[in-house]
């Protein structure tokens, strides 16, 4: 049942909500009957799990081979080695790090390995992984949030293909999925034998929050030391994490909020799918685009007339 890859999800909470792209799914979920409801969710459960495993699979080697490019450690982090991630990795500790705190400090890694009274890592705390070149304003926590490369290679990686990860420094020009998908499309209308990505499957055309929360979750535990994947790790919950995240994009607190969520989503849709700009545009932008000013000076005639009259 390939709806497994739908359900990528690290909480139940998260299930429902990922599976609208099949309409009218929850409406027959709903209809059946209370043995078969229980019967599907724990089908759903089991492909989600599926899933996730996958995605930790795949990120496992690939973030390391990324963080060795990008950061040039020495010693390398391992590609098939967990144990030495984590925070006794100097590269993996300082992704890690809480961005309120400044992991070249070596008194703050030893406090954060010791876990010692104020470095307690927790999901109350914005990793610096998430963050563009790794470092927040603290001034300002929002600028660079979300926009991390890792982030965004992890994210095309699970969605739109490992290779597709290599492209993120454009804005999509070399790989409009999009595009990409519509000729597989035409494709295998035609017969052709195609190769198809979870994007394409579940016909994702926007990058959405939970998607971006997700993919965090996994980058974290690609990170981590953890060998085997569980919600809790140490003083870190990846439940409330994914919240955390969700609640940024999905309740912000007023306008000027919610205007800067929806640039942030416009810029991880360009930066995945292709290279439409249109949803950043403001409203006085479009207000001076020219069907929108002739549009004006057209009413304004009208009245011009009937003050004359």
């Amino acid at each position: 049942m390939r709806f497994v890859v739908t359900v990528r999800s690290v909480c139940n909470s998260a299930t429902l909500p990922l599976i609208t792209p099949f309409h009218g799914f929850t409406q027959e979920l709903q209809r059946l009957e209370h043995d078969n409801y229980i019967h599907m969710l724990k089908k759903l459960r089991q492909g989600a799990d599926a899933a996730r495993r996958d995605d930790t699979s795949k990120l496992k080697s690939l973030v390391a081979d990324w963080v060795n490019r990008e950061l040039k450690p020495n010693p390398a982090v391992d590609p098939e080695d967990k144990y030495h991630r984590g925070f006794v990795n100097d590269a993996c500790g300082r992704l890690l790090c809480p961005t309120e705190l400044d992991w070249s400090n070596p008194t703050i890694r030893a406090g954060i390995r010791d876990r010692a009274d104020g470095y307690v890592v927790t999901e109350m705390s914005w990793p610096a992984f998430l963050y563009d070149k790794y470092s927040a304003d603290q001034d300002n926590l929002e600028e660079g949030l979300f926009k991390s490369t890792l982030l965004l290679q992890a994210f095309k990686a699970i969605f739109t293909s490992p290779s597709s990860a290599k492209e993120v420094a454009g804005d999509g020009d070399g790989a409009n999925i999009i595009e990409n998908n519509r000729r597989a499309m035409r494709e295998f209308h035609l017969g052709k034998k195609v190769k198809t990505h979870v994007a394409q499957i579940i016909k994702m055309r926007n990058v959405t929050p939970r998607s971006i929360a997700y993919v965090s979750c996994q980058l974290r535990f690609a990170l981590s030391s953890v060998t085997s994947w569980r919600s809790v790790d140490g003083d870190f919950d990846y439940v409330p994490f994914w919240q955390h995240i969700v609640d940024f994009f999905e309740r912000p607190p007023g306008r000027i909020a919610q205007r800067k969520v929806d640039q942030l989503l416009a810029w991880w849709t360009r930066k995945v799918f292709g290279t439409s700009r249109r949803a950043e545009l403001t409203d006085g932008q479009r207000a001076n685009m020219s069907v929108n000013a002739l549009a004006r000076q057209r009413a304004q005639q009208d009245d011009n007339m009937f003050d004359s009259e």
